[in-house]
Formats: C-alpha cells, sequence, structure tokens
C-alpha cells in the first residue's frame, strides 16, 4: 500500500510524477478528395492520409501537498515529430474543410441575412474558400488568417482568440489545468481520485448535474486492488467524465491485467441512453456534441471511423471503414495496483458542415458530419521500469502471499493439534 500512494517515498511516485517509458500521439487525417462535388451536394469522399507520428513526454510541475489529504498539480505534454515512424512529413499538404469559415457560417446561421451577405462578400476579396489545402503542420500548429479579424469585425466575440489557429495549438507545450487528486495516505481506496479541476468540483458545460460531475482519477493511475467492473476518469480534452468497463483479463510481459474498453453508450445520444441526455442538443448515437467547451464551435467527437456509432454517419461519407481491431480504445491496468500497464486512448474530431443561407461560400453542401482526423495516444511500460515494477509491485507480493500460504499450511493444523489435546486433557 505504501508503494502505490501518492508520496515521494514510494516506489509509483516517479512514475506517476514524470511518466519514463514512451508514450506516442499518432494523428491520422481525413482528405477530402471531392470538395467541388461536395459543394454541389454530393456525398463526401475521404481518404486517410498519415499516420504523422510524435513522442509525447509529460510531466508534472507546481506539485504541491495539502493537509486535507490531497495534492495539486500542472501536468504538461510536449510533442516531438517523429519522422522514421511517420508515414509522410509536416510538410504534406492535405485538403480539409476550411474550419475557420465552415464552424463561423454555422455559428451565424441564426443571425440576420443582411449581416451574413456583408462576411461573404469580405470572405471573398479574402478568396477564402469552404475546403482548403493546407499542411499538416499548419492544420496541427497554426496558420495565420485574417479570417478571424474579419469575422470578429462583424461579429465582436465570435471567435474569442487571436493569433495562429491550428487544431492542436493549445496541446503542445501546455498544460491540461490544475487537479487535485487524493494521495490515498489515510485512505488507499482514495487515491489518486479526483478532489478537484481548476477549484471546481463539477463543471458548466453541460445541461445536467450528471453530466457535469467530475468523476474518477485524471486518467493516469487508479486505486489498488480493482474489481472486473469499471473505471472512471475526467477527461479536460472531452470536457467530461468518463467511464470505461471491463472487457476481460489477460496478461501484459507476465503481468496480469484487467482490459477495460469503452461501452456502446459513452457517446450515445439521449433518446439511446438517457443519462447522456445531458450532454445534448444531440444527433445520431455515437457522437458527442463539444461545442459548449469548443467556443460554441460545431464540433463533434466520436471514435475513429465513427466505430460504435449510428451506421447514418458511416454511409454518409465514402472511405470510412470502422473495425475494434483498429479503432477501438483500451487501457490494460494491473488490478493489484491500478497501475496502467498497455494503452491506447483514440478520438475522433469532426466538423458539422452545411448550406449556410447568405454564405455563398458553403454552396449547396449537404448537412453531414464529417471527419477532419483521429489521433491515438498509446503507451506501455518497458525495460528497466517494467523489471522493477514486477520485482516490487507484483513478484514480491506474491511471495508475500506464497508464505504466508505457507505459514498457514503449517499454522492450522498445529491450532487444530492444540485443540484436540485440549479436548483430550479434559
Amino acid at each position: 500500500l505504501q508503494n502505490v500512494r501518492i508520496d515521494p517515498s514510494s516506489i509509483s511516485f516517479n512514475v506517476w510524477k514524470d511518466i519514463p517509458f514512451p508514450f506516442y500521439m499518432s494523428v491520422h487525417f481525413f482528405e477530402v478528395l471531392n470538395p467541388k462535388q461536395v459543394l454541389q451536394g454530393a456525398k463526401p469522399v475521404v481518404t486517410q492520409r498519415g499516420p504523422y507520428v510524435y513522442r509525447e513526454y509529460r510531466y508534472k510541475t507546481n506539485i504541491t501537498f495539502h493537509d486535507n489529504d490531497t495534492v495539486s498539480f500542472l501536468e504538461y505534454r510536449n510533442l516531438f515529430f517523429q519522422p522514421d515512424m511517420s508515414n509522410g512529413t509536416e510538410q504534406d499538404y492535405i485538403v480539409v474543410p476550411n474550419i475557420l469559415l465552415m464552424g463561423a457560417a454555422i455559428m451565424m446561421e441564426g443571425l440576420p441575412n443582411i449581416l451574413k451577405i456583408l462576411l461573404s462578400g469580405a470572405l471573398a476579396g479574402l478568396k477564402q474558400e469552404a475546403f482548403m489545402n493546407r499542411t499538416v503542420g499548419e492544420i496541427m500548429w497554426g496558420y495565420d488568417d485574417p479570417l478571424i479579424d474579419t469575422i470578429n469585425t462583424f461579429v465582436p466575440g465570435l471567435m474569442p482568440f487571436k493569433g495562429k489557429f491550428g487544431l492542436f495549438v493549445e496541446f503542445n507545450n501546455s498544460n491540461s489545468g490544475l487537479f487535485t487528486v487524493n494521495t490515498g495516505m489515510k485512505d488507499i481506496s482514495q487515491v489518486h481520485m479526483v478532489d478537484s479541476w481548476n477549484g471546481l468540483k463539477k463543471v458548466k458545460y453541460w445541461r445536467s448535474s450528471g453530466c457535469n460531475m467530475i468523476n474518477g482519477t485524471s486518467g493516469e493511475m487508479w486505486p489498488p486492488f480493482m474489481s472486473p467492473t469499471s473505471l472512471e476518469f475526467y477527461s479536460p480534452d472531452a470536457c467530461r467524465s468518463m467511464t470505461l468497463v471491463y472487457e476481460q483479463s489477460g496478461k501484459f510481459k507476465g503481468v496480469p491485467t484487467y482490459r477495460f474498453v469503452a461501452p456502446k453508450t459513452l457517446f450515445a445520444n439521449g433518446t439511446d441512453y438517457p443519462p447522456n441526455e445531458g450532454f445534448c442538443p444531440c444527433k445520431q448515437s455515437g457522437i458527442q456534441n463539444v461545442s459548449s467547451c469548443r467556443h460554441n464551435a460545431p464540433i463533434f467527437i466520436s471514435h475513429p471511423h465513427f466505430y460504435n456509432a449510428d451506421p447514418s454517419l458511416v454511409s454518409a461519407v465514402k472511405g470510412l471503414h470502422p473495425s475494434k481491431e483498429e479503432h477501438a480504445l483500451f487501457l490494460d491496468v494491473h488490478p493489484m495496483t491500478g497501475i496502467p500497464m498497455h494503452c491506447s486512448i483514440k478520438l475522433q474530431l469532426n466538423l458539422y458542415i452545411k448550406e449556410v443561407s447568405g454564405i455563398n461560400q458553403t454552396g449547396k453542401i449537404n448537412p453531414v458530419v464529417l471527419p477532419l482526423l483521429w489521433f491515438a495516444e498509446s503507451g506501455s511500460i518497458e525495460g528497466p521500469i517494467l523489471n522493477q515494477f514486477y520485482t516490487n509491485l507484483v513478484l514480491l507480493p506474491s511471495l508475500l502471499d506464497y508464505l504466508q500460504y505457507i505459514f498457514l499450511g503449517l499454522s492450522v493444523p498445529l491450532v487444530i493439534s492444540a485443540a484436540v489435546l485440549m479436548v483430550m486433557n479434559k
């Protein structure tokens, strides 16, 4: 128990503080092959590009222990491109939706038509179109676009950010918010459980108290002596708590594990799964609207290729091939310690696009949830760290159990013999 608490003297502390084993993020883009036809109302045809692989380093700073058995920290992520592991370079050009333009069009749909017509004229002057051809590096880490200032001129505050725009511009060299978690010093069953995030006990993104709850851990470790049922964690990237369910027992390089996977209800809509009603307004099951925590942009998250989603989402876009082997997420956790041994967390970003009256750039686009990219963050305990883990946290407890078994095996007959002798003497 001492070795799984959040304490500088515990074996697991350094693993918790600075993840010492390789962690990678693999990004797959969906290139639109028929942008002109999509503008005329045709079904989008996409092809998957990549993966573009990044070595991910995670480390904690501002570690502060409190008197109430909690510790606060900021966890930073640094990403470095790995050319030898990638299928392409960051200089590759890819045709994708003009995310700023198409997102703003949906966000402005309810505004007066004259305002939209004026904006459309300004966009034409800037030669902005519904689809753009940009490099992987630009889409990931940002590019300068006068569109931001133009839109904010017509609708002040519609896009509350400045400078470069990129899908991962706030992901690299940044932290995921201030977590305060339980250390387990007084109650080991609460170790790693989140006490607050950015000072909040609940978030304010969603429409129900249950959906706003911050449940489980921060997603790195769990309390020891796990049961084969479920586990929970709060994901700042998804703006919500997630529950994974037990699938099967197994072993990772000799270490026993429980595998936890996403249930089909994770991104189900409120009709198919009433507890998710608070995440609505919803569309088909299998995608979650995250506009409320993404500046009201029409962004949806899902499993890659709409795995486990309503079949209509897959059929609306040609070129998608969902499969459990490639697109299901999982966590393999050592049940005795609650430490993940092997994991692959996968999410897809999607943009809802459609024709918006007054915005000529949207043409005659039929409403569709169009995949932009999907990424997998994966890693496993390897090498010396695995050996140390196995020796100190797996093998030693097993030996202690064995010695205890031997002790009980010897002591029980002795106790019985003593009791018999006492009866005979009487």
